[in-house]
């Protein structure tokens, strides 16, 4: 998680400190600048009644002008100076006015109240100079106009301590100022991560709620699934029954038929008990979605069922007046695979693509061996499936809502059905689509 301060964020929240730091600068004055004529009292008995009236104005002047500047939001340094600036003039006055006995006990208070502005204010190191710079200017102006007593005396007696308490004082402020600024920052980076972390948590919250919806929908939809397929299955075990009666009533009558009819009722008895075997295999459906998929595993010759398929469904496409081109391998190829469900695999991609031809098209089988590979291949010129509807294909028994449109989806179980079964057995069922129709590919390992 990256935090960024922009330049605006920092000179706000530095100014929010500057200003807590102002505030209480300004009340400490206010509460404790009064007391100072304790001293005065004590030590300067002669004028403490006037410097007590002084000191008195110079916390309301500063009073006013703090709430003044903060009612403005003027700069808090030309605050600071100014007050300074009062509380300096009052010292430097009185450092030159007392005995010279008790010099030293003013240049403390002038020394202590110079040091508790630069430990107290956040503001650059400049400042501090300039306080210092101002504080001795004073000093040497009231030096020459009120005190009796030469320089040697005047250092002697306090001058000196308050110089190197000065001094040191501004040291201060640009160590001070560092370590309040990464503060700051620091701050401002801790809130910021803070609401990144809320947002974070509250789209991590919504995410979870829309998560659950789509899994209460994807619950429902599998439901519907289930009950959609045991529907009809148990009905197309009903439909396949009476087929198979239907059947084997005319095998009874088998000497009145022809040899073609004889050949064509043998497909139907073959393709019942295909149909059969594969509905009690489709009932289950967590038996379809599990990887442990049972299948009857043999070994055949598998260019033989493409030859079986291709025959069962010629008479099909010649009454949709398609074209089926013949280029199945005559070579033997033997497979170790389920052959109901891999006669299905071929069965599905060739219906789908007589279903969807037009009148005319030709369709081309193709079968081969390719690098130990069986490869099955469907050429037709149908109308293209599309990008869209290619990436929907592959996805595991996809619901039938597709085919609430007029034009009829290629895109219903049949295809999805064949592509699991592939994948399950071992093999693989690819796809592509240009403007001169569609190419399906199966392929699968053949043996020794």
């Amino acid at each position: 998680m990256f935090v960024q301060i922009t330049k605006e964020e920092l000179i706000r929240e530095t100014s929010k400190k500057a200003w807590y730091q102002t505030n209480n600068i300004i009340w400490t004055i206010i509460f404790l600048y009064p007391l100072f004529s304790i001293v005065d009292f004590i030590y300067a008995n002669n004028f403490w009644l006037q410097f007590f009236i002084i000191r008195i104005i110079t916390i309301l002047i500063i009073y006013g002008l703090f709430s003044y500047f903060q009612h403005k939001q003027f700069s808090y340094r030309i605050l600071l100076h100014i007050s300074f600036f009062m509380l300096s003039t009052t010292a430097a006055v009185l450092c030159n006015l007392v005995n010279v006995q008790f010099m030293t006990i003013y240049f403390m208070l002038f020394a202590t109240t110079l040091l508790f502005f630069n430990l107290q204010a956040f503001w650059e190191p400049l400042n501090s100079i300039i306080q210092t710079l101002m504080a001795l200017l004073l000093l040497a102006i009231f030096f020459n106009l009120l005190s009796e007593y030469n320089l040697d005396l005047v250092l002697s007696n306090g001058g000196q301590i308050f110089f190197i308490i000065a001094g040191i004082s501004c040291l201060i402020p640009s160590a001070r100022y560092k370590v309040i600024q990464r503060e700051v920052r620091s701050q401002i980076m801790i809130e910021k991560s803070n609401e990144q972390l809320k947002q974070q948590n509250k789209d991590i919250a919504e995410k979870n709620n829309l998560i659950d919806l789509q899994y209460e929908q994807l619950r429902k939809l599998d439901s519907q699934k289930n009950s959609f397929i045991n529907i009809a299955g148990h009905d197309l075990k009903n439909l396949i029954g009476s087929i198979v009666m239907s059947n084997n009533m005319i095998k009874e009558e088998d000497f009145r038929l022809s040899n073609d009819q004889k050949e064509f009722v043998g497909y139907i008895s073959e393709s019942a008990d295909k149909m059969q075997y594969m509905l009690n295999k489709l009932m289950d459906v967590k038996e379809i979605e599990s990887p442990d998929m049972k299948f009857n595993m043999e070994i055949f010759d598998i260019n033989v069922e493409v030859m079986h398929v291709f025959k069962g469904l010629y008479e099909t496409a010649l009454m949709k007046n398609i074209h089926l081109i013949d280029n199945i391998l005559k070579l033997p190829l033997n497979v170790r695979l389920d052959k109901v469900f891999a006669g299905q695999v071929f069965q599905n991609l060739l219906s789908n693509a007589i279903k969807f031809s037009q009148t005319n098209n030709s369709i081309k089988v193709v079968t081969s061996l390719q690098r130990q590979r069986f490869v099955f291949e469907i050429i037709d010129e149908g109308i293209a499936i599309g990008q869209q509807e290619l990436e929907m294909m592959f996805n595991k028994l996809k619901t039938l809502n597709d085919t609430s449109g007029v034009t009829e989806s290629r895109l219903g179980l049949g295809l999805s059905i064949a592509k699991l079964m592939t994948q399950e057995m071992g093999g693989e069922l690819s796809y592509r689509s240009d403007d001169n129709g569609n190419y399906f590919r199966v392929e699968f390992y053949v043996i020794n």
